[in-house]
C-alpha cells in the first residue's frame, strides 16, 4: 500500500543456489496459480492504477541479481551482462 502512496518498494529475496527463490519471484506463465510473486505485484500496482482517480503515477522497476558479488541487470537486453 505504502507503494501506492509514493514510497519504494523493494522485495529481496535471499537463500542459497538452487532454493526457489527465481520460482518465487517468477512463476511460471501457466496456471495462474503458479504466477509469483513478480507478476503478481505488477498486476495489484496496475489495477491500484487503474481505480486511482485524479493522479499521475510514474512506475520504475528493477530487477537485479546478486551472485558472487557481480551485478546482473534481469530486465536488460543481455541479461549475463555485468553490472559496474
Amino acid at each position: 500500500q505504502g507503494i501506492m502512496e509514493g514510497y519504494n518498494g523493494t522485495i529481496f529475496a535471499y537463500s542459497q543456489t538452487g532454493s526457489g527463490k527465481s520460482f518465487t519471484m517468477q512463476g511460471v506463465a501457466g496456471p495462474s496459480s503458479q504466477k509469483g510473486i513478480i507478476p503478481r505485484a505488477f498486476e495489484h500496482i496496475f489495477e491500484s492504477i487503474q481505480c486511482a482517480e485524479n493522479a499521475k503515477f510514474l512506475l520504475r522497476a528493477s530487477y537485479l541479481e546478486i551472485y558472487n558479488k557481480d551485478i546482473r541487470d534481469l530486465l536488460g537486453a543481455d541479461t549475463k551482462q555485468k553490472l559496474e
